[in-house]
């Protein structure tokens, strides 16, 4: 079993910065990318950012050079971290990480979704 857990989301003034993130668990033998897709209401699901485990990152260009996605490894979980800065009214949405991994003892990788976080920026 692999569980996503999402964290950090909440409301903020145009301008300002939050940091969203997402613990994957679980039974997980490898990573191989983690990201950010965002869902405002009435629109479609858009990738955010991701990251890949060989540290190659991919942003939106709506996002570029205001947001910045990481993640880290240890035994227990993998962290993807999305720090949101000069963020601006249209950055409202529903914020799902998505992770590609490898889970232990199945062949082929799977993709995992988190529950989602809101994000809303008021200006």
């Amino acid at each position: 079993q692999v569980q996503l857990v999402e964290s950090g989301g909440g409301l903020v003034q145009a301008g300002g910065s939050l940091r969203i993130t997402c613990a994957a668990s679980g039974s997980i033998f490898s990573i191989d990318t983690m990201g950010w897709y965002r869902q405002a209401p009435g629109k479609q699901l858009d990738l955010v950012a991701t990251v890949t485990s060989g540290g190659i990152t991919n942003y939106a260009d709506s996002v570029k050079g205001r947001f910045t996605i990481s993640m880290s490894r240890d035994n227990a979980k993998s962290t993807v971290w999305l720090q949101m800065n000069s963020l601006k009214v249209e950055d409202t949405a529903v914020y799902y990480c998505k992770v590609d991994l490898r889970p232990v003892a199945i062949i082929g990788a799977r993709s995992y979704w988190g529950q989602g976080t809101q994000v809303t920026v008021s200006s």
